[in-house]
């Protein structure tokens, strides 16, 4: 006892300095540690895999723009209720119909029901010969002439040596004999009366044909009416009256007379 009292101080002393010490030697395993755990962290920045990021999801971007660069079209006509009522028409028959899309009457509503073609037939009638000379008789069927007269088929006569064209044809040559011939070729005419580049080879019982216009069938249900036109006829419905301009095998072109616009019809059988 007598000893710790009087070297206590050097004791305690002496036990800092150890305890120091053993700090100080911790303090280097301890930095050493830290040390390593951050080259460890940042390897693990610096150098891990990388993944691609995913594709960008641009759906919406790209239908906005899509809306922005389409044309918004306003129906201030026929589907606004709001500055314009609605409207409705009286049939002949007094019944009303009511107007909503616009194409329940006039031409909206006309249909095309059917599309004839119309033909120019040639036909080998008849051989007549004597001492003189061979005639040939050649029906002529013109299904898109203007008047039913001129539709008719009519004959043609025309002799083995004429080669002076009538208003349809003339004649080029005869195959086989004259009085018995195979076939005859002839060479029509336009409409003004000059020779064409077409050919038309005809035979007893083998005709000629080409299509040279088209009729139509139309239909007007509002007022229950049906029209067999061709080009140049007149129909009247819903209250106008139409000049049928044109017909193809695949629309009727009309021409409204109060003024003069031109309306084209689709054939869809």
């Amino acid at each position: 006892m007598e000893f710790l009292k009087k070297h206590y101080e050097k004791i305690l002393l002496g036990v800092m300095l150890v305890g120091l010490i053993g700090g100080l030697v911790s303090m280097l395993f301890y930095v050493t540690a830290d040390k390593e755990e951050m080259e460890k962290r940042a390897n693990q920045i610096l150098y891990s895999q990388v993944k691609a990021l995913p594709n960008l999801d641009l759906a919406a971007q790209t239908t906005a723009l899509a809306r922005h660069q389409s044309t918004y079209t306003l129906d201030m006509e026929r589907t606004n209720k709001l500055f314009n009522p609605m409207e409705w028409q009286k049939t002949p028959d007094g019944q009303w119909i009511k107007i909503s899309k616009g194409n329940e009457v006039g031409l909206g509503a006309a249909v095309i029901t059917a599309i004839t073609p119309l033909y120019l037939v040639l036909t080998l009638e008849q051989v007549t010969t004597n001492e003189l000379w061979v005639r040939y008789t050649i029906g002529v069927e013109k299904q898109a002439a203007p008047t039913a007269g001129r539709q008719k088929k009519q004959s043609r006569y025309v002799y083995l040596d004429d080669k002076k064209p009538n208003d349809t044809f003339s004649i080029v040559e005869v195959k086989g004999t004259p009085a018995e011939p195979e076939a005859v070729v002839l060479k029509l005419v336009d409409s003004t009366g000059k020779d064409a580049n077409t050919v038309a080879t005809v035979s007893r019982d083998k005709p000629w044909r080409r299509i040279e216009g088209y009729a139509a069938d139309l239909r007007y249900d509002p007022e229950k009416k049906v029209f067999h036109v061709r080009a140049g006829s007149k129909v009247a419905f819903g209250g106008a009256e139409y000049l049928v301009v044109d017909i193809s095998a695949k629309e009727v072109i009309l021409s409204d007379q109060s003024n003069q616009k031109k309306t084209s019809l689709l054939f869809a059988p």
